[in-house]
């Protein structure tokens, strides 16, 4: 069993930067692909980036260039800095961990509570 705590969500200007942290228990964390997914109202849960157990990394096409997914085994945490923020990036950021690294949501099979990103324009 993994838990996944999620930081670093809030309000923030066009253009400005956030960075979100997910901490995860247990001592496998480095075993684990990891995704953020985000989910705006209205709209289904969609992947925005993941890093797979090896470092291998895959973005959605609207963050790259402005997105980075990075982990840090051995602080059991995955990181996702948001640069040039935009307002259609406003979702619900969900981190999940999974055994088998992947796209979709279905692939993951732990899930933290998700934080807030707002972006105003």
């Amino acid at each position: 069993q993994v838990q996944l705590v999620e930081s670093g969500g809030g309000l923030v200007q066009a253009g400005g930067s956030l960075r979100l942290s997910c901490v995860a228990s247990g001592r496998t964390f480095s075993m684990y692909a990891m995704g953020w997914f985000r989910q705006a109202p209205g709209k289904q849960r969609e992947l925005v980036a993941a890093i797979s157990s090896g470092g291998i990394t895959t973005y959605t096409d609207s963050v790259k260039g402005r997105f980075t997914i990075s982990r840090d085994n051995a602080k059991n945490t995955v990181f996702l800095q948001m640069n040039s923020l935009k307002p259609e990036d406003t979702a619900v950021y969900y981190c999940a961990a999974g055994y088998y690294y992947s796209t979709v949501v279905s692939g993951y099979d732990y899930w933290g509570q998700g934080t807030q990103v707002t972006v105003s324009s």
